[in-house]
């Protein structure tokens, strides 16, 4: 294996700059990046992921640990609004890591400590960007920069990301600026950030499609990120929702044509006689993998910002990956766990 896909994803606030930020980092873009869809041009807001890429050469802590000479970053680009939670919460199951936005002259919003929680429960390694620093006077832009940087300390001081390193930049700063400033920093603090994924190739193919879309004469193509598993070409492929099985005619990875992609791969893959409208998002599978349940046992834990009463026969709403149900919760205490908070 040349290369090692890693993903990472960028949370934040709405408008704190995370596509701007994606622009700046990616060398390569894909059918789904830096806000294509039309309903995000004419509203100026990200509405959907993002997916871009960019390599980067194994850094040398890690050289000992693979063969691989590069890594390639996916990144996925994550909108900021309130009512897209859902869309933010089945990005932030597939990524590695996370890089959470803060603009600099808002600090710490709503939906920024929402993306925090997220990133709590998803993934064990965050970077934190100051974003805009060009908005802070030049004479005064090193003191307001340690400043916001004392604050995001202070806020993170309670969760699992105390010791985020945190950069501060501007992906697209003012006219009076030439050029992105700390992009280049914020790439050598990446090299120290990464880490080898762990990737199981043997187990059952799963994969997380996140758009569908037919290529006029050569079929229907399923784009999205492999949770588990290998695929091939001329595997057979399980849609389990629509209860039918199809062959894979051809895989992409970032516009490159692949004959193979492994958990943790960002892929492109095409499929014949599928109806690109019956199928928007949700999992793929090898055949006999995925079994529709109606009901699950599971272990939760509360989330510290969660105030409300926590009442058995409540409505909750279950995701997972890209799919979201309303379900009825029934909880008990853990025997071993008890005293300590943790139900299942």
């Amino acid at each position: 294996m040349d290369v090692i896909n890693f993903n990472i994803g960028i949370l934040g606030h709405v408008d704190s700059g995370k596509t701007s930020l994606s622009k700046a980092l990616s060398t390569i873009g894909s059918t789904a990046s830096f806000d294509k869809n039309p309903q995000s041009v004419e509203r100026g807001i990200t509405l959907d992921l993002g997916f871009s890429s960019f390599f980067m050469d194994v850094p040398g802590h890690l050289r000992s640990q693979t063969a691989a000479s590069k890594f390639q970053i996916t990144v996925v680009d994550c909108p900021g609004h309130a009512s897209l939670i859902k869309t933010i919460i089945g990005g932030a199951q597939i990524i590695d890591a996370m890089v959470l936005v803060i603009d600099a002259i808002k600090g710490f919003q709503t939906q920024t400590a929402e993306c925090l929680v997220i990133g709590e429960i998803t993934c064990d390694k965050m970077l934190i960007v100051i974003n805009k620093v060009d908005l802070y006077p030049k004479d005064k832009r090193s003191l307001m920069i340690e400043k916001m940087k004392k604050k995001i300390s202070l806020t993170l001081q309670k969760t699992k990301f105390k010791d985020a390193l945190i950069v501060p930049v501007s992906a697209k700063p003012n006219e009076n600026e030439n050029d992105p400033i700390g992009i280049n920093e914020l790439l050598e603090e990446m090299k120290n950030f990464l880490f080898i994924p762990k990737r199981l190739g043997n187990a059952p193919f799963i994969m997380a499609v996140d758009h569908c879309f037919s290529l006029k004469g050569q079929g229907t193509v399923m784009t999205g990120t492999i949770l588990s598993g290998s695929v091939a070409l001329g595997d057979t492929i399980e849609v389990p929702t629509l209860q039918v099985t199809k062959k894979v005619k051809t895989i992409q990875m970032f516009k490159k044509p692949v004959e193979k992609a492994i958990q943790g791969d960002r892929i492109g893959m095409c499929v014949t006689q599928l109806e690109a409208k019956s199928f928007e998002r949700g999992i793929v599978t090898s055949t006999g993998v995925a079994v529709l349940a109606y009901a699950g046992i599971m272990k939760v834990e509360r989330i510290p910002y969660y105030k409300q009463e926590i009442r058995t026969n409540s409505k909750m709403h279950v995701t997972m990956g890209h799919d979201t149900c309303m379900a009825t919760v029934s909880f008990f205490w853990s025997l071993r766990c008890k005293g300590h908070g943790r139900i299942i």
